[in-house]
């Protein structure tokens, strides 16, 4: 947690400040067409890690630890917890119970905070100290808990935020390092991992990278031969077994929040590409942590708790093993009305019970709405269960699903309008529900918690305004000796029209395994590209510079499936010999925009005039303004270049060199697919 967003308060709290929006309770009016939800349990996502529902302890908080908050957080699923909280981390000194420059409350070392993990059945997850501290520092910690005190802690990060040290001109993060590049703090974080794993080799080490379209991502700081993220993974990859994001969108109000977390799924892509590129040979050993995130208003309000069930979702879907809501408790911020309810500005879990005026929080503990959809989590995704993909035809309702190894499906429902219910009507890929009404668990704006009862029926559901609904459904019938799942595939021999698809091969059932069907995910629908006995295959007519995401199904001989395997996301190149190359670079990157630099050439054999170069954004939130020696448009995600008025013909051999002023407020994935006068490019 960055300090600039924490403000130390005497007793232990931290209050922090956060934009609202105040929206005004007006009747449930619903929606005049049901809302198409498709569920495809053919399309599989990552599987639910035993670690995903996550929360952060701070050793400011007076009651970290105690056993009624312990219990509160069992009975929300708790998986993970994390200490000793947000940028204290880089000033804590474990052995002392000390933190230089911040307050630490009593009975909140670290056994306390065993004690209260162990109470609640969670896997602790620990900072150590790099900004003020040493690796021996660190060692020892690691000795302690795992050796002398047998706790088995498994996680541990290399610092918290440690990009925010000034190195890139804003500094909230303590670091007494004389270097705070990012080469120093990943050499460290090998020095670290090194001396933390002489003391217990089985010990997960995680380090620091910043969170794709988030500041200070792709910023390069005078005298670095790279981003921040480069340097760390380049350096201190072989070293580490896991990666740590942060993330709090940014937003002008609760509607925008609650569309930010589309986002994720380009983050997730974006970050995983890095991985790949810089963080060498067997990179995919690396795990993914996000160890803080909040929405950023109405923070213990409905919006804070549709917003934590669908990040949290969404982060699963894509493997990450935890996520880690900041914080339990907090403290009182900036008092605002939101869909008809007091927002106390406080981005805790349960209430700090503090007043500001004449306006007051709830009683010690009461939970807030987020820790809710905490407890809605922990009944929809268990684990084990796989996530699968759903879709809905509105954009106010998201839809999610897992499977599960005893044959159900549940279903979460997310309805974002805060005025208007909405019926939804539910269809099903590679599964046939039971007849009868599920159960169906349901928390509504101001409600006191998760409610449970049948309702509905597996194809038609109500979702109330500004609710999360989870729908568990029987299978008509659950069949048994079925073949197991396909290992997860790889893509090899990538090139703008081809792929191989590999994967280890699946444990037959009853029955002996016939073949496997490779399938391409389009959202929630699946097209079956193929089928072969072996454990390969290789797909041709794919189109250049495009990203596909492919899962792997075994069949026995007698029809039945497996669950999917986990998918592989790949994207297909540019030719490798063409009429026409592009170069196109993100120069002078700012965190929100760059200068795009683009070189055009003719390597045909024909003069080319009056020509048009196009390209498409890969998301709707990248815009170009301007253009510098070309005429440049946008329509919609669609870009034109053209030759300027008055420019001859592009001669064979012959560049022409263009420029734009690009913007972007979400993850910035950069064009792949380039076409001159219609024909495809090859992409320098």
């Amino acid at each position: 947690m960055r300090f600039p967003r924490l403000r130390r308060v005497l007793m232990g709290g931290a209050l922090l400040a956060a934009g609202t929006l105040v929206h005004a309770a007006t009747p449930a009016v619903a929606a005049a067409d049901p809302v198409q939800v498709t569920v495809n349990t053919r399309a599989g996502l990552a599987a639910v890690p035993d670690t995903g529902i996550g929360v952060n302890h701070a050793i400011w908080d007076t009651t970290l630890g105690s056993d009624p908050v312990a219990d509160l957080l069992k009975d929300a699923g708790v998986q993970m917890v994390r200490y000793p909280g947000g940028s204290y981390a880089d000033i804590y000194h474990w052995k002392t119970h000390t933190a230089p420059g911040g307050y630490v409350a009593p009975d909140t070392d670290f056994d306390t905070f065993m004690r209260g993990a162990r109470r609640t059945g969670a896997q602790p997850i620990i900072i150590a100290n790099y900004g003020t501290g040493t690796p021996q520092e660190a060692a020892e910690w690691v000795e302690y808990a795992n050796v002398t005190k047998g706790y088995g802690v498994k996680y541990w990060e290399i610092g918290n935020e440690n990009y925010g040290n000034g190195h890139y001109g804003s500094q909230w993060e303590a670091d007494d390092h004389a270097d705070k590049s990012p080469d120093e703090y990943a050499r460290n974080v090998v020095a670290y991992s090194q001396a933390m794993k002489a003391k217990d080799p089985t010990i997960k080490i995680g380090a620091v990278l910043t969170t794709p379209a988030n500041w200070p991502d792709a910023i390069t700081a005078a005298g670095d031969p790279g981003s921040w993220n480069q340097r760390v993974l380049s350096i201190a990859g072989p070293s580490i077994d896991f990666v740590i994001l942060h993330w709090y969108p940014g937003q002008t109000g609760v509607a925008d929040m609650l569309t930010k977390t589309a986002h994720i799924d380009d983050m997730m892509y974006l970050l995983k590409r890095q991985i790949a590129q810089y963080a060498g040979a067997g990179s995919s050993r690396i795990g993914i942590a996000v160890t803080e995130l909040s929405s950023t208003v109405g923070t213990n309000t409905q919006p804070g708790a549709l917003f934590a069930a669908e990040a949290y979702t969404r982060l699963l879907e894509h493997g990450v093993f935890t996520v880690d809501w900041w914080n339990v408790h907090n403290g009182m911020g900036t008092v605002s009305q939101i869909a008809g309810h007091t927002d106390y500005g406080d981005w805790g879990l349960l209430s700090s019970a503090q007043c500001s005026g004449d306006v007051c929080q709830p009683p010690f503990n009461t939970p807030f709405a987020p820790y809710h959809a905490l407890d809605m989590m922990s009944v929809f995704a268990r684990p084990g269960d796989q996530l699968v993909r759903a879709a809905a035809t509105d954009p106010l309702v998201s839809a999610h699903a897992v499977r599960r190894a005893d044959g159900e499906v549940a279903v979460l429902l997310v309805n974002k309008d805060p005025d208007a219910s909405r019926e939804v009507a539910l269809d099903y890929a590679g599964f046939a529900p039971a007849a009868g009404a599920p159960v169906v668990h349901s928390f509504t704006n101001g409600a006191a918690g998760v409610t449970s009862a049948p309702a509905g029926t597996a194809t038609a559901q109500t979702l109330p305004p500004y609710s999360l609904t989870t729908v568990v459904l029987r299978p008509a019938s659950a069949p048994a000796g079925l073949p197991g799942a396909p290992g997860r595939p790889e893509a090899s021999a990538v090139t703008d029209t081809t792929a191989t698809i590999s994967w280890p091969a699946a444990t037959a059932g009853s029955r002996p395994i016939a073949k496997y069907e490779v399938h391409r995910q389009f959202g929630a629908v699946s097209e079956q590209w193929g089928e072969t006995s072996g454990t390969s295959f290789t797909v041709r007519n794919l189109r250049p510079g495009t990203r596909y995401t492919v899962n792997v199904i075994t069949r026995d001989t007698g029809g039945g499936t497996s669950w999917s395997s986990e998918p592989v996301t790949f994207t297909t190149g540019s030719p490798a010999q063409s009429s026409c190359s592009v170069r196109f670079t993100d120069n002078n990157d700012w965190g929100n925009g760059y200068i795009v630099g683009l070189d055009v050439t003719n390597t045909g054999t024909e003069p080319l005039s009056d020509w048009t170069l196009a390209f498409s954004w890969p998301t709707d939130w990248q815009q170009i303004n301007g253009g510098w020696s070309a005429t440049w448009a946008q329509e919609g995600r669609t870009v034109t270049v053209k030759a300027p008025a008055g420019a001859g013909p592009l001669a064979p051999g012959a560049t022409v060199s263009a420029g734009t002023v690009a913007s972007y407020s979400g993850p910035n994935v950069l064009p792949a697919l380039f076409t001159l006068n219609g024909r495809t490019c090859t992409t320098l």
